[in-house]
C-alpha cells in the first residue's frame, strides 16, 4: 500500500517546504509562474508543425481542458479534506483516492522526471539568455554556454536556500510581472520586424510528406501540452492557509487570465513573422545569426533580462518537490527551520541538487525535443488524465451522467495523443541526434 503521510510534527517536507500560509493570490503567483515562462517563446515553433487553424484549434483545446483539469484537482483535494484526508502531495492524493502503493511510485517517478527536467531546463535557458547578451556585446569572446551555466547554478544555489514555498511568493509575484513585460516586448518586436523593409518572407506551408506532417503536429502537440503543463499543484494548493476550499479556484482564474493574454499574443505574433522557419526560442529569431536585429536592440536586450530573471523563479518553484522529498528524511522538525541540525543538511542537499541539474544543463543543450518528449510522457498524464480520473474515483459520478463521459473522452483522447506525441517526439530526437554534442555551446532545437 501506498506510504502513509506523517502528521506535520513528525514530516520535515511539510512543515518546512510545504508550510499552510499562503492567501489565494500567492497560489495565483505560484501557479503563473509555474505555467507562464519563457516556454511561451516557443508556441511559434509548436505553430509551424500545426499550421494556423490546427494551432488555434489545440492551443485553446489545451487551455480549455487543462483549466478544467486543475479545477477537477482541486475539487478532489477540497473533497478529501472535507473528509477528513488533508493531502499536500500529488503522490499521496493519487495512492489514496485510487487506493494502489503502486500509483504513489508512478506519480513520484513522473513528478521527479517533470520537475527535474524544468529545473535543467530554466537553467539552460538562463545561460542561454547571458550568452545571447554576451555575443552581442563581444561576438568573438572566449565564454561558451557551459560557461554561463555555470554561473546561472551558483546563482541558483544562492537561491535555493529559501527555506519554503510560501516565502517565494513575492519572487513569484515578480516573476508574473516580468512575464507580462517580456511577452509586450516580443510581440512589440515581432510586429516591428513584421511590417519593416527587412521582414522575413513568409510561409506557412507545413511538410510535404503526409507522414511527416503527422509527426510534425503530435510533436507540436506534446510541446503544447508541456507549456500549458503543471505537474505540482496539489503542492500549490498545500501552500494555502486552511480552509483551502474555493480559495485555489481564485488563483486558477488569475494565472489563466495571465495565459490568455500571454499566450495568444506570443503565438500569432511569433508565427505571423517567422511562418515555418519559426526557432524553438523567438528571440534567437529576432537576433539572427547572420544580419542585423529584426527589433531595436534595447527591446530584445530587456526582453532577455526579464525572461533570465523569471527564469530563477521557475526553477526555484520547481525545486519545491525535490526539497520537500528530500526534507521529508532530512530535517528534525523538533529543532528549528534554521537551526543549525537542519541548515546544515538544507545548504548541502540543495546546492547538491542544483549542481546535478546544472551538469545535466551543460551537457545536454536540447531544448526543443526535449520540451516535447517531457510534455509527451510527463505532462499529458500527470495532467490530462490522472485530474479526470481522480475525480471520477473520489466523487464517483453517475456512468449516465454528462462529467462522467467528459472525463472518460478526455483521458481516452489524451492517453492516445500522448502516446503518438511520444512516439514522434522521440523519433524527432533520434534524428536531431547528429546535432547533439555533449557540452555544445549552441541550443539545439
Amino acid at each position: 500500500m501506498a506510504e502513509p503521510p506523517k502528521g506535520d510534527e513528525e514530516d520535515g517536507g511539510a512543515a518546512f517546504v510545504l508550510q499552510s500560509k499562503g492567501e489565494w493570490w500567492h497560489a495565483g503567483f505560484h501557479l503563473t509562474t509555474a505555467i507562464v515562462g519563457p516556454t511561451i517563446l516557443t508556441l511559434p515553433y509548436a505553430f509551424r508543425g500545426l499550421g494556423w487553424g490546427l494551432g488555434f484549434m489545440c492551443l485553446t483545446v489545451m487551455g480549455i481542458v487543462t483549466f478544467y483539469s486543475y479545477f477537477l484537482m482541486s475539487k478532489v483535494l477540497d473533497h478529501c479534506e472535507k473528509s477528513g484526508r488533508r493531502h499536500i502531495r500529488f503522490r499521496e492524493l493519487a495512492a489514496d483516492v485510487l487506493g494502489s502503493g503502486w500509483m504513489f511510485y508512478f506519480v513520484i517517478f513522473i513528478q521527479t522526471a517533470i520537475n527535474t527536467g524544468v529545473g535543467v531546463g530554466a537553467i539552460l535557458l538562463a545561460g542561454e539568455c547571458l550568452q545571447i547578451m554576451y555575443s552581442n556585446i563581444s561576438p568573438h569572446g572566449p565564454l561558451k554556454l557551459y560557461h554561463f551555466i555555470a554561473m546561472v547554478t551558483v546563482i541558483m544555489i544562492v537561491l535555493s536556500q529559501l527555506p519554503s514555498f510560501h516565502s517565494l511568493r513575492h519572487i513569484n509575484l515578480c516573476s508574473l510581472l516580468f512575464a507580462l513585460g517580456y511577452t509586450i516586448l516580443v510581440v512589440g518586436a515581432c510586429i516591428h520586424a513584421g511590417t519593416s523593409e527587412n521582414a522575413p518572407p513568409r510561409d506557412y506551408s507545413l511538410e510535404p510528406k503526409k507522414s511527416a506532417r503527422a509527426f510534425s503536429a503530435f510533436t507540436s502537440m506534446s510541446i503544447l501540452a508541456a507549456i500549458f503543463g503543471n505537474g505540482i499543484l496539489p503542492e500549490i494548493q498545500a501552500t494555502l492557509a486552511p480552509p483551502a476550499t474555493g480559495k485555489m479556484v481564485k488563483g486558477l482564474f488569475m494565472c489563466y487570465s495571465v495565459i490568455f493574454v500571454t499566450f495568444y499574443s506570443a503565438a500569432v505574433s511569433g508565427y505571423w513573422v517567422f511562418g515555418n522557419k519559426s526557432n524553438s526560442n523567438i528571440l534567437k529569431s529576432l537576433l539572427p545569426d547572420s544580419g542585423p536585429p529584426l527589433a531595436p536592440t534595447w527591446v530584445l536586450g530587456l526582453a532577455i533580462i526579464f525572461v533570465l530573471l523569471q527564469l530563477f523563479a521557475i526553477g526555484l518553484v520547481y525545486s519545491q518537490v525535490a526539497y520537500e522529498i528530500m526534507e521529508k528524511k532530512s530535517a528534525d522538525v523538533r529543532q528549528g527551520m534554521f537551526s543549525k541540525r537542519n541548515l546544515i543538511p538544507r545548504i548541502i542537499l540543495r546546492t547538491i541538487y542544483m549542481i546535478f541539474c546544472g551538469v545535466l544543463a551543460a551537457m545536454l543543450p536540447f531544448f526543443g525535443d526535449i520540451n516535447g518528449v517531457v510534455g509527451a510522457i510527463g505532462f499529458i498524464p500527470l495532467d490530462f488524465i490522472l485530474p479526470m480520473l481522480l475525480y471520477n474515483m473520489e466523487y464517483k459520478p453517475p456512468k449516465s451522467s454528462f462529467t462522467y463521459w467528459i472525463n472518460v473522452s478526455i483521458m481516452v483522447i489524451f492517453t492516445g495523443a500522448g502516446m503518438m506525441g511520444a512516439f514522434s517526439s522521440i523519433r524527432k530526437l533520434v534524428l536531431d541526434a547528429n546535432q547533439f554534442k555533449l557540452f555544445s555551446s549552441d541550443v539545439v532545437d
